[in-house]
């Protein structure tokens, strides 16, 4: 009997939708780069890009456990000596929450041309809706915080803005 080897004619690609709201971004974002990648199906191989779309609403509702919201930093750099610059994480979940969910995601997948266009699979939305309604996306439920252990360790962009 032969290996079957999964061609790209073969891959079929569903859409999902995630809601963010009290999701621990880490947890979220293994969930979402697992989908895009496709290890969730029976056909998955590694150099083939078999994964699915994932439509995630409610960004801004996400969680940081610790004290991530108030240490953590986002970097990046202009190329140019002295061009590094940080944003907290407090002020990037207030303004574009969506690129925090992003770069956890791209952390998570290949860093090459395949990761790339496993990337461009997800759509990010702050709030609870999405433009992807035609799609028919399914619902996948990503099991939210029930109540951390310690309730000073969970912080949301709310508590943290004094919302």
């Amino acid at each position: 009997m032969k290996t079957h080897s999964t061609k790209p004619s073969e891959v079929t690609r569903e859409w999902w939708l995630i809601d963010a709201d009290g999701v621990v971004l880490g947890r979220l974002a293994a969930e979402i780069a697992k989908i895009l990648r496709g290890k969730n199906k029976p056909y998955f191989a590694p150099h083939l890009d078999t994964g699915d779309h994932v439509v995630v609403i409610n960004a801004s509702k996400v969680i940081l456990t610790g004290n991530k919201l108030l240490q953590k930093q986002y970097y990046r750099h202009s190329g140019y000596p002295g061009g590094l610059k940080s944003v907290p994480y407090s002020k990037l979940m207030a303004t574009r929450p969506e690129m925090a969910i992003e770069k956890a995601v791209k952390g998570m997948l290949p860093r090459n041309r395949l990761g790339n266009a496993m990337l461009k699979k997800l759509k990010v939305y702050a709030g609870p809706e999405h433009a992807q309604a035609a799609q028919n996306p399914k619902s996948l439920d990503v099991k939210p915080v029930a109540a951390p252990r310690n309730t000073k360790q969970a912080h949301t962009i709310e508590e943290v803005m004094g919302a």
